[in-house]
């Protein structure tokens, strides 16, 4: 059996996971609560007075009626639990300690919402040559008959597709990441020149926290190291627009003790990933990049300089 590569993957993953948590409430299968929600239709999203639930033209709150007496009733105001007088008693006991409150949480690994994607936008219109082949092995990735992978436009199409890193929804999740590897197979080269215009999208996609973009992402950064000699001393002067993020998640391993972790065998361990995406950093970064590693991560110990 031939291994999978990261974007049939994740569509794998999510169902395993819909079978394996079926009939649970509490596991929250794929979290998709702070991702940029779909369109009610292809054309856009309807009119709220067109909205199945709700009437056109009862949008508004109606003004409650006001009673010309209301002024002269006495106001009642509700007593809570130990305010009122009746029913005490004197006692010796003593006074029960106040609950502390609970120290609040910095949040750093918190995930952040998710902004739409210029790839899901240039899907929709048709701009992008891409459609989606489904057949009995799984979905694949087919570009229109009239593109040359060899001769396409890098500075245009290399960029839209890394916006779509941080998707969580098919079939734009799917698109970007296969579209991604295979543009990065046949760019070779001509990806130097694109680098500048992929640092933006990669730092957002970083700055969701969320562990599912963070590991497609290094994924991506792995093969963008190996795709060219020169491409790992590019990206040194952008460490510090990168780095932040893996040294929050450095050390974000799972204590399983005897259980089977199988994270490892899925390659979506994030500790080992940040790990093996640094240690690549390192050999293909030149003179100059464990010494910008080192700065950003206190922690790294070179696997070169030993």
């Amino acid at each position: 059996m031939g291994r999978t590569n990261a974007a049939a993957g994740m569509i794998i993953e999510d169902h395993m996971k819909k079978v394996l948590y079926k009939g649970k409430k509490k596991a929250q299968i794929v979290d998709k609560t702070l991702a940029p929600r779909l369109k009610h239709s292809a054309f856009g999203d309807f009119p709220k007075t067109h909205i199945a639930g709700k009437k056109a033209g009862l949008h508004s709150k109606v003004a409650k009626k006001q009673d010309d007496f209301s002024d002269l009733k006495p106001k009642v105001i509700p007593l809570k639990k130990g305010q009122g007088l009746g029913g005490k008693a004197v006692t010796l006991n003593p006074k029960k300690e106040a609950i502390k409150p609970k120290k609040p949480k910095a949040g750093a690994r918190k995930k952040r919402k998710i902004p739409i994607s210029e790839f899901r936008r240039f899907y929709d219109r048709g701009d992008l040559p891409i459609i989606i082949e489904h057949s009995g092995s799984g979905c694949k990735l087919k570009w229109t008959k009239d593109v040359d992978l060899t001769q396409l436009d890098y500075h245009h199409y290399l960029p839209i597709f890394f916006e779509g890193i941080r998707e969580k929804t098919e079939p734009y999740r799917f698109l970007a990441v296969q579209g991604i590897f295979e543009l990065l197979e046949h760019g070779q080269a001509r990806v130097l020149p694109v680098i500048p215009q992929l640092i933006i999208p990669i730092k957002t996609a970083l700055n969701t926290r969320d562990k599912d973009i963070i590991c497609i992402c290094l994924k991506i950064l792995q093969r963008l190291v190996t795709c060219s000699e020169t491409i790992g001393e590019a990206l040194v002067p952008y460490y510090r627009q990168i780095l932040p993020i893996l040294n929050l998640f450095k050390n974000s391993n799972h204590n399983t003790g005897d259980k089977i972790d199988y994270s490892q065998r899925k390659e979506t361990n994030l500790g080992d990933l940040i790990q093996e995406t640094l240690e690549l950093f390192e050999q293909c970064g030149g003179e100059d990049a464990f010494i910008n590693i080192k700065y950003m991560i206190p922690t790294y110990e070179s696997c070169v300089l030993q």
